[in-house]
């Protein structure tokens, strides 16, 4: 399973409080240091957060099988926001041999949507080989 506590996702003050196979919950608050020029969240986050999101599930789905890494992340940013707690779902769409696509929801305090985005993942039997 991946490391849901150290790295970047430390820097990002991500919190999860949902973690399967089939789901995964996130949260984190807009804060300033996470703001673009025009102080509001930046959409490397939401992309970075997608991401995440959906490589933790389906890195368990996939589980002593291998290893799982993403090819295709492709976020839509909806709705400028400021400040306040932020929540990611991310749900599989599809689960094959070789690839899984999962959706990813992000909403604010008040659950409207903000941004959705999707990726689509390569299983890999060996991620150790993987940049060498």
């Amino acid at each position: 399973m991946p490391d849901l506590t150290g790295g970047f996702v430390a820097l990002l003050g991500l919190k999860f409080d949902e973690v399967s196979a089939d789901r995964v919950v996130i949260r984190w608050q807009c804060r300033p240091e996470l703001h673009q020029p025009y102080g509001i969240q930046h959409g490397g986050v939401y992309a970075s957060v997608v991401e995440t999101a959906a490589s933790t599930g389906a890195a368990i789905w996939f589980a002593d099988r291998g290893g799982v890494v993403g090819v295709s992340n492709q976020t839509d940013f909806l709705r400028a926001v400021r400040e306040g707690e932020l929540t990611a779902v991310a749900t599989p769409i599809h689960r094959g041999r070789s690839q899984q696509l999962w959706q990813v929801e992000i909403t604010d305090e008040r659950s409207r949507l903000v941004s959705r985005g999707q990726v689509r993942l390569h299983n890999t039997p060996s991620p150790e080989t993987l940049g060498r």
